[in-house]
């Protein structure tokens, strides 16, 4: 990783000549798109020459479209057609801002399209006009991003570092555009665990999904992995971003791999879907946490008012201010049917999920919570240490879906509690002050692995984590303390003393009233035409560790230490 660091820090180092010119919130619209103008062109280093020899050649043909010959040429999905590189780029100081022109304009349209994400043309003008734009140049020249010296993986954690960076300087939310690397390990780890045997024969091909791609983390550790476990298989990967830039980054990225870049699309997944159709073997996602969908509100309920389970949201709607729930819908409408080998699904959640909402008539987080469990979806659930994520140092927790769960799990649910699986971080990031090692990874992958009750590991029956909720009525009394009948000669119930009990769904109602109500309220009865059923997740009572009570002893010398401080603090007020 010596490289990335050096490479970051030098990259960075180059923002520092934009001072005065550049508020610094806007130093990453100069430096992302040169990085990755940078990689591109030491990627096509090697063949450029070929490639402009072959266009000379062709140029006098009758081909329409040269792309797929040049492509071919240049060993990539993409390549360069101008004169220019960054070398022959700053042997012409004087026309920098034209030559530079050229040489984006040179690029395939893949490559092209990807550049016009970052609106750098208008950077172009400015800095041409500051004179900074030929010393920019300059010092991007002086790095080596070529994959020889800077692998995909490392390239992808450089434009996290740089991200991060100019998120934090501009007062941005930096986390919404990654996942720390080690949770993702951590996760591709469970989804591929009990697919080892598929995974490993030859000439394999596989599918995973990110509806919240980002620059592409989850997808480039899922296809890194896949290709350690089986060199001769492949994973084909999919995504959708909303963030331009990290739009671009990742497309860059899958590109250069040899990828099909186009399998990434641009825009809101919730409220335009652009893989609609689309079903994966594999789906993964840390969706933002709390976020408002106010926005696109009207097209989330027409959709789940008129098309039901036939579309995304059927199970229910969360409310307006969580969206959480919204993503894991939209990518369990992606999975595969289990009679066509199903699918498995990760995706990082913080605590609400599994708690928010209470039962009632309308379908809410905990409907959905209901329909996950009830059709047998929901697999673990494991709780991550804290101060895990570079935004926010909150309970996270992955949650994994799958529609093929093997014999032993079947009408269970696991919960992993990894919250002590943490070392502390040398330096801090953010909010970042832990991480998980390797062997934190292995131990919690071999834990959900071995299916068994234990420190970190409960297994239960997925109706118990359901209840009923059920309304308790008393009757209506007169001044003479009688019960007041309704015309049927049926008590009335008294509104001011109706209540409400949860009732677990592995408890019989009836015998949970004799013991637990009747021997209280004798008169009181349940109203079932009132009763739903809700289902909530109580990570930490399953949990749960009793911790003594201090004596009064301590507490007794604790008051005695706060005592003679505030008189010795009062003395030196009053004097």
């Amino acid at each position: 990783m010596k490289n990335v660091k050096e490479s970051a820090n030098f990259i960075w180092s180059i923002a520092d000549l934009l001072r005065g010119d550049y508020k610094q919130s806007d130093y990453g619209k100069v430096i992302l798109p040169l990085t990755v103008l940078r990689r591109l062109d030491c990627v096509l280093e090697g063949t450029k020459a070929e490639v402009l020899k072959k266009y000379e050649q062709m140029k006098s043909t009758n081909i329409q479209n040269l792309d797929p010959i040049l492509n071919k040429v240049a060993g990539y999905n993409f390549h360069n057609r101008s004169p220019f590189d960054f070398n022959k780029l700053i042997a012409d100081p004087n026309n920098i801002a034209s030559n530079l022109r050229n040489y984006i304009n040179g690029f395939s349209e893949d490559a092209r399209e990807i550049i016009e994400q970052f609106e750098f043309e208008n950077q172009i003008n400015k800095m041409d006009d500051a004179n900074l734009l030929f010393m920019i140049v300059k010092r991007f020249q002086e790095i080596d991003l070529h994959p020889d010296h800077i692998s995909s993986m490392e390239m992808g954690y450089m434009f996290e570092e740089l991200i991060r960076k100019f998120a934090e300087i501009s007062n941005e939310t930096a986390g919404e555009h990654f996942t720390p690397r080690e949770v993702i390990k951590l996760m591709v780890n469970i989804l591929f665990l009990n697919d080892r045997e598929i995974l490993t024969k030859k000439g394999i091909t596989k599918t995973i999904f990110d509806c919240c791609a980002g620059t592409g983390g989850m997808l480039s550790v899922a296809e890194e992995y896949l290709h350690e476990l089986n060199p001769d298989a492949r994973l084909e990967v999919f995504g959708q971003e909303l963030n331009p830039e990290s739009y671009a980054i990742c497309k860059s990225d899958l590109m250069i791999k040899g990828q099909n870049a186009s399998n990434i699309k641009k825009g809101n997944s919730i409220s335009e879907d652009q893989l609609s159709n689309e079903k994966f073997d594999y789906l993964i996602t840390n969706p933002p946490f709390g976020v408002k969908w106010e926005k696109f509100a009207k097209k989330v309920k027409e959709e789940h008012e008129q098309l039901g389970h036939g579309g995304r949201f059927g199970a229910g709607l969360p409310s307006v201010s969580d969206g959480s729930f919204l993503f894991l819908m939209h990518l369990m409408s992606k999975m595969k049917p289990a009679d066509q080998g199903g699918s498995r699904l990760a995706i990082v959640f913080n605590g609400s999920p599994l708690f928010s909402g209470s039962p009632s008539k309308t379908k809410n987080e905990s409907t959905i919570r209901q329909w996950i469990i009830e059709n047998d979806f929901l697999e673990v659930v494991i709780a991550l240490p804290n101060q895990l994520f570079y935004n926010t140092g909150i309970s996270t927790y992955i949650w994994v879906i799958s529609n093929h769960k093997p014999t032993n799990r079947k009408g269970k649910v696991q919960l992993i509690n990894g919250v002590d699986f943490f070392k502390k971080m040398s330096k801090s990031l953010g909010d970042k002050r832990n991480e998980l090692s390797d062997d934190h990874i292995g131990e919690i992958t071999k834990i959900y692995g071995e299916f068994k009750e234990g420190e970190h590991s409960k297994i239960f029956e997925n109706k118990a984590f359901g209840y009923a909720k059920v309304t308790v009525e008393r009757p209506e009394r007169n001044d003479k303390g009688q019960v007041v009948t309704d015309k049927k000669g049926n008590p009335k119930p008294d509104s001011s003393l109706r209540d409400t009990e949860n009732i677990p769904l592995l408890m019989d109602v009836e015998e949970y009233m004799e013991k637990e109500v009747l021997p209280h309220v004798p008169d009181a009865w349940i109203d079932h035409s009132k009763t739903n059923v809700g289902y909530e997740i109580n990570f930490t009572k399953y949990f749960y560790q009793y911790k003594p009570l201090r004596s009064l002893e301590e507490i007794r010398k604790d008051i005695m230490a706060i005592e003679q401080e505030t008189d010795g603090l009062l003395k030196n007020v009053i004097g």
